[in-house]
């Protein structure tokens, strides 16, 4: 996707990401799990979105979800990115929904519904960054 030799601009990791950033180096995507009320989500927080709860687990995700809602961007924002791509968001099996990009799928192939499974891009300094592809 990156349309120059130019890196991709991502978040700096922070003491509320950093467990989950530090996971990705592995290939592993985190989700949080309340402790209080099993809720689970994602992206990280400092506290539970469904009970306020603070007291937060990570759990493994298994990497496998549906395509809830698309678009294809055809006017990239950065210069990093070469279009036309695929924003997506991705229910996971889980349950928590979450923004990604689709990829080794056309853009015009991309369906609500359709099965996806977690891939991973590097970043220069060792993090993965997660994305999308068809089910095979």
């Amino acid at each position: 996707m990156s349309a120059s030799s130019e890196p991709r601009p991502i978040a700096p990791a922070d003491h509320i990401t950093q467990a989950w950033w530090d996971a990705t180096r592995q290939r592993r995507f985190l989700l949080q799990r309340c402790v209080t009320c099993g809720h689970r989500q994602h992206y990280p927080r400092n506290i539970c979105t469904s009970c306020g709860g603070t007291e937060l687990t990570d759990d493994e995700a298994s990497g496998r979800g549906t395509i809830y809602s698309h678009t294809t961007v055809r006017r990239a924002p950065h210069r990093a990115f070469a279009p036309p791509y695929v924003v997506a968001l991705v229910r996971l099996e889980e349950g928590p929904v979450v923004l990604s990009n689709i990829v080794g799928i056309e853009p015009g192939e991309v369906r609500c519904d359709m099965v996806v499974r977690l891939t991973w891009e590097d970043l220069p300094d060792g993090r993965k960054l997660p994305m999308f592809t068809g089910e095979r």
